[in-house]
């Protein structure tokens, strides 16, 4: 059509060769996705994985389809300090360089559980864990030339609020808030860290990405019924509420390689809904701009991870 704005797409990916890059959950659904993308176009890739052995079998899968990938596999639960302090000393020693880091690991959990750390487990593997692991490899991002940081929020940080009289849910969990909190504070952490980046004019910018509805093993945990709404095999009655986990990381895509992104950018599905579509500069909620809470989340999660940024 004359004059329709082009989309973008995988293809606007450009050649990756020389770089490396390390995407958390790696293994399925976006992260997979992702990797495979980044492999294809001759980056070396590490799959940061809780699980080895879903991690090995991501890595077969990317190799069979590009036999010369470069990938690399890491041992990384996010619930769990110790194991982000273990992977951040392997990817130092492995990688003395860092292109890219997407935190791209996620989940919900439907009934309240708290991690060996004594935090809630959604907050623990959305927000806390990565937080910890970028404060551990920022020298690292820092020390490589247009170097970045992509966080995979989600248009669920749109009901979200930062709950700091009882943030990990002791008092009362209700998992989609505990959920929404975490996504929120995704965007938080990437504003407040794009502003202390710009601060000390570091060539480092740190970006942010949702997916809009994706169908992956995200849902797993959800009541059958939206479980039902959010799977592929219904469409095309569902095309305008879900896509396919190739088109959901184009987001993440975009915001870890478009040339003319700029730091504290935040892509993804465009529109009133932002559930589908090809990737766009998108805004986030006011609230997500709130820079005194943004502040005051980065100083209570620098004190419960113990992982302090320089600056």
């Amino acid at each position: 059509m004359t004059g329709a704005r082009p989309v973008w797409t995988a293809a606007d990916v450009p050649d990756q060769q020389g770089r490396t890059v390390v995407i958390t959950g790696a293994n399925s659904g976006l992260g997979f996705e992702t990797a495979r993308v980044f492999a294809e176009r001759g980056a070396t890739v590490v799959l940061a994985c809780r699980s080895l052995e879903r991690a090995a079998d991501a890595e077969a899968r990317i190799k069979a389809a590009a036999p010369d990938a470069r990938l690399a596999v890491q041992e990384l639960d996010l619930a769990s300090l110790a194991s982000v302090h273990r992977a951040a000393d392997d990817l130092r020693a492995s990688h003395p360089r860092i292109d890219l880091l997407i935190n791209n690991a996620g989940g919900l959990r439907l009934r309240h559980e708290v991690t060996e750390d004594g935090f809630e487990l959604t907050l623990a593997t959305n927000h806390l864990g990565p937080f910890a692991l970028t404060g551990l490899l920022l020298d690292r991002l820092l020390a490589t030339p247009g170097s970045r940081i992509v966080t995979v929020s989600s248009i669920g940080h749109r009901h979200g609020r930062i709950n700091f009289a009882d943030l990990h849910g002791r008092r009362r969990y209700l998992a989609p808030a505990a959920y929404f909190q975490a996504k929120l504070a995704n965007l938080m952490f990437t504003y407040e860290l794009q502003r202390r980046l710009q601060t000390t004019a570091a060539d480092t910018i740190a970006l942010a990405a949702h997916p809009g509805n994706a169908s992956t093993e995200f849902g797993r945990d959800l009541p059958s019924p939206a479980r039902f709404l959010m799977s592929q095999r219904l469409s095309p009655l569902n095309s305008w509420l879900v896509q396919p986990p190739q088109m959901g990381a184009l987001g993440t895509l975009r915001a870890a390689t478009d040339p003319k992104a700029e730091g504290g950018a935040y892509y993804g599905p465009p529109g009133l809904t932002q559930f589908t579509g090809h990737p766009e500069r998108v805004e986030s909620t006011a609230r997500s701009h709130d820079t005194g809470v943004q502040r005051r989340l980065w100083q209570e999660s620098q004190r419960l991870t113990g992982v302090v940024y320089p600056g």
